[in-house]
C-alpha cells in the first residue's frame, strides 16, 4: 500500500535521519565516472560517504565532554557536515547555518523559504542543501551567498549526494515530486530525471556509477547515473522513509513493515530480511566489518550480521532511535527519542557512555576531528568532544 493512502504519511516520512564523510576519489573506466570511496578526517555530506556507510576515522575515547551548545531558530533534524573546521546544518527556522568547530559560534546564517530539515553536503567550497520550499540551493561555504538554486515540484527532505562523470561534478537529489533529479553541480542546470511512484524521502545512496535508494512506494530502484536510466527494481515489501548503505552490490534498509533488508543488486532480489518486534525503522544503517548496525522505533539499536541478518545484539534505549547510528572505530555513537547521546561496545553492544541531552534527538550525530556533533528537536545543536 502506498504511502498517500494515508493522512499520516507526512508525519511519518518526515522523521528524517542525517550524516556524511569524505573519501578518495577512483574511476570507473565504464562511465568516466567517480566517487569517493575511502575515509577521511572531515565529515562532508550524510552518513559520510556516498554509500552512505556511517563510518567515521575518528577514534573515540570512553567519555566525552560537552563542548559547546549554539542555539538555533527551530528544531535541528538536518544532520551536520563538518568541514575544514567549521560546522554546517540546517533548522526548521528555514536557514542553513555554519559555525566553528571549536567553539560554536556563528560564522554565517543563510535563510530559504521552508524549513531545512536536508543534510548539508559540501563539496568543492560550496554547500548544497534542500528545503521544504522544493528548491536544492548552492551555497558559497565560505560566507553563505547563494550561488544558484534548482526548483523541483515538490518539498526536499533527503539530503544530496554527488558524483564526477566525464569530468562533470554532479548532485543527485530526491523530492517529494516523486523524480530523482540530477544538476550540473557548477550551475544547477537539469542533467536529467527519474520519475517513481511516489515520495522520495531518503537520500540517494551512490556507487560503481549507480544509485540505489527507496521511497513510498516500496520499490528499491537502481538507476544509471550516466544518463538517468532505470536498471532494475527490487519489491522492498513496505514503503521507505530512510536511506540505505550500498557496498559491495548490496543495499542495506529499513522499512515500514517492520522489516530491515539486505538485497543484492546484481541480481535484484532481497537475499535476507530481519524482522524482530512489530515497530518499522527509520533509522539508516552503518556497516563495519561483517556488522550491519541500525536504530529502530522499538527503542532499540540493532546489530546484525552482514551476511544473513542474524542478530548479533541489541541495546535497548528509553526512545525512539530514527537516529542514525555513526562507528568510530570499536564504538558507535547515536542519538534517541529519550534524549540521551549514546554511546556503545561495537562488539557486544554493551554501554560505554551516555548524555543527556533532554529533548528529543531525531538528528543523526556527525563525527570528526574527534568531535561529535548532533542537533535536537529544542533547537540547540552540542559538540561534544575532549578538552584540547
Amino acid at each position: 500500500m502506498i504511502c498517500r493512502a494515508f493522512n499520516v504519511l507526512s508525519a511519518f516520512c518526515t522523521r528524517r535521519l542525517r550524516g556524511v564523510l569524505l573519501c578518495a576519489l577512483l574511476p570507473f573506466s565504464n562511465l568516466g565516472a567517480t566517487v569517493p570511496t575511502s575515509v577521511a578526517a572531515d565529515w562532508p555530506m550524510f552518513r559520510g560517504s556516498p554509500g552512505l556507510l556511517g563510518v567515521s576515522d575518528t577514534k573515540l575515547p570512553n567519555s566525552l565532554k560537552l563542548l559547546w551548545t549554539f542555539k538555533a531558530g527551530g528544531a535541528v533534524k538536518s544532520s551536520a557536515a563538518i568541514v575544514k573546521g567549521r560546522v554546517f546544518f540546517g533548522s526548521d527556522d528555514g536557514s542553513l547555518y555554519a559555525l566553528s568547530l571549536r567553539d560554536g559560534k556563528k560564522i554565517w546564517s543563510t535563510a530559504t523559504t521552508g524549513p531545512v530539515e536536508a543534510s548539508p553536503l559540501y563539496l568543492d567550497g560550496k554547500i548544497f542543501v534542500g528545503s521544504t520550499d522544493a528548491s536544492l540551493y548552492a551555497l558559497n561555504a565560505e560566507d553563505g551567498k547563494i550561488l544558484w538554486k534548482y526548483t523541483t515540484g515538490d518539498k526536499i527532505l533527503g539530503a544530496a549526494n554527488q558524483i564526477q562523470i566525464g569530468g562533470t561534478n554532479c548532485i543527485i537529489v530526491g523530492s517529494y515530486d516523486y523524480k530523482l533529479h540530477s544538476v550540473d553541480a557548477a550551475t544547477g542546470k537539469p542533467l536529467w530525471t527519474f520519475e517513481t511512484g511516489n515520495y522520495i524521502n531518503g537520500a540517494p545512496a551512490i556507487t560503481d556509477g549507480q544509485t540505489v535508494f527507496g521511497g513510498c512506494d516500496a520499490l528499491l530502484h537502481v538507476i544509471s547515473l550516466k544518463d538517468g536510466t532505470k536498471v532494475k527494481e527490487i519489491e522492498a515489501g513496505a514503503y521507505i522513509a530512510g536511506s540505505g548503505a550500498f557496498s559491495e552490490g548490496r543495499i542495506y534498509i529499513g522499512h515500514y513493515d517492520n522489516e530491515f533488508i539486505c538485497a543484492d543488486v546484481p541480481e535484484g532480489k532481497v537475499i535476507w530480511r530481519y524482522k524482530d518486534r512489530g515497530f518499522p525503522y527509520f533509522s539508516s544503517p552503518a556497516l563495519a566489518g561483517d556488522k550491519v548496525i541500525f536504530g529502530g522505533r522499538d527503542k532499540r539499536l540493532h546489530c546484525v550480521n552482514k551476511t544473513d541478518g542474524k542478530v548479533v545484539w541489541t541495546f535497548s534505549t528509553r526512545g525512539k532511535v530514527d537516529s542514525s547510528p555513526v562507528v568510530c572505530g570499536d564504538k558507535i555513537v547515536v542519538g534517541s527519542d529519550d534524549g540521551r547521546l549514546y554511546m556503545v561496545n561495537l562488539a557486544d553492544g554493551k554501554e560505554i557512555w551516555s548524555y543527556e541531552i533532554g529533548p528529543p534527538l531525531t538528528s543523526s550525530p556527525s563525527v570528526a576531528g574527534g568531535t561529535v556533533v548532533i542537533g535536537g528537536d529544542d533547537g540547540n545543536v552540542y559538540a561534544f568532544g575532549t578538552d584540547k
